[in-house]
């Protein structure tokens, strides 16, 4: 079978990879077409378009790009019509995405989506469209099943991939990574600033503002796949931070705290059992917008799926050193870690277990040989 795939982030490069491996099982003729990144690119088959191209975030910031937006839309759709594949399959990337679906559907493709667009998050009558436009949808959170139900729209739930993806890595030696590293042995806390500019913009120099007042610990950047160390260096400067790119879950494995940009980055930190402080800013007209329009308790994945305030988030002007400082010193404490560990095996339990790829994978499959 042809296989065109759109992901539009370094997490749905992650994901994407790993469904394309758990398609070449149970299809050994799988051609692949895709808008993707790195990971995916590994696994075989045609990049069309990297992800670093598009990585726009924000209304504010979507809107000043709009018109390359808008190219991107039309090239993909002629790359579609070219390729002629048997199904494609979205992967979260909403914005661009159900544009294409839209299209697809009147064009008469089979149309599949992997991670669903965040509708319960905001926006819910996109539901309708989806339901036109989408012949079948695996959806990773729980919540979200019973969410499409009330629509009408019935969704499988295949698990979260990220449980996979912990579970499948190789355990890092710690004694190794802390020396080819240059860390000591002090406890690590990790920074994770987020992966697109707009983020690392807005969260690291205020992440960076507390290392001075915690000599007994050592932080460590996570450098995203997507940006180069030159990138970093400006709001580094004179710090006493290390940076190391490209190994977030080798990091997070070995770390006693984390301060984490809200996003999957936050479900990740939980599942590798690490307490967190979860913060978000956005540019002033994203953020007044959003509020307005989304309409959810919580930014976070781990407080939305518990249902409950198991991590702190730091939003827009609360995120300051001085908050951040004082939630930091809450999650060292050991009584407050107990918690957070007792509420993260509950969150997991939650997740379904492994196999969200092989599981989307075969439905997929199956589904196109129902239909063929």
């Amino acid at each position: 079978m042809k296989y065109y795939i759109i992901a539009g982030e370094a997490s749905g490069d992650l994901h994407g990879s790993n469904l394309m491996k758990a398609l070449q099982k149970v299809d050994k003729n799988a051609n692949f077409r895709f808008w993707g990144g790195d990971l995916m690119q590994n696994v075989g088959g045609t990049l069309v378009s990297h992800y670093k191209e598009r990585a726009f975030m924000g209304f504010a910031e979507v809107i000043t790009n709009l018109s390359k937006i808008l190219k991107a839309i039309s090239f993909c759709k002629e790359d579609i019509k070219a390729y002629n594949p048997d199904v494609i399959v979205f992967i979260d990337n909403s914005g661009f995405n159900l544009r294409i679906a839209k299209w697809a559907k009147q064009q008469n493709y089979r149309t599949n989506y992997y991670i669903s667009p965040q509708v319960w998050a905001s926006r819910a009558k996109r539901v309708e469209n989806i339901k036109r436009d989408i012949d079948a949808m695996y959806v990773i959170l729980p919540f979200v099943k019973p969410f499409y139900a009330k629509y009408g729209y019935d969704v499988t739930f295949v698990g979260h991939p990220l449980i996979d993806s912990i579970a499948d890595r190789t355990q890092v030696d710690e004694y190794k990574f802390r020396t080819e590293h240059g860390l000591s042995e002090k406890p690590i806390i990790a920074i994770l600033p987020g992966s697109r500019k707009q983020e690392i913009n807005k969260m690291l120099t205020v992440m960076l503002s507390l290392i001075d007042d915690y000599p007994d610990y050592q932080f460590v950047i996570a450098g995203a796949p997507s940006q180069d160390f030159e990138y970093y260096q400006q709001f580094i400067k004179g710090s006493n931070v290390h940076f190391i790119a490209n190994k977030t879950y080798d990091l997070l494995s070995v770390s006693f705290a984390a301060l984490v940009t809200s996003g999957t980055a936050t479900l990740e930190t939980a599942l590798f059992k690490v307490p967190q402080v979860v913060c978000y800013k956005g540019s002033w007209l994203s953020y007044q917008i959003g509020r307005r329009i989304i309409k959810l308790k919580y930014i976070s994945l781990v407080n939305l799926i518990m249902d409950k305030p198991v991590v702190k988030e730091l939003i827009q002007d609360e995120f300051n050193t001085k908050n951040l400082k004082k939630e930091l010193n809450i999650i060292l404490d050991d009584y407050e870690r107990t918690k957070f560990f007792i509420n993260y095996y509950d969150l997991e339990k939650k997740l379904g277990g492994k196999g969200a790829s092989r599981k989307t994978a075969e439905h997929i499959y199956n589904g196109l040989k129902s239909h063929s």
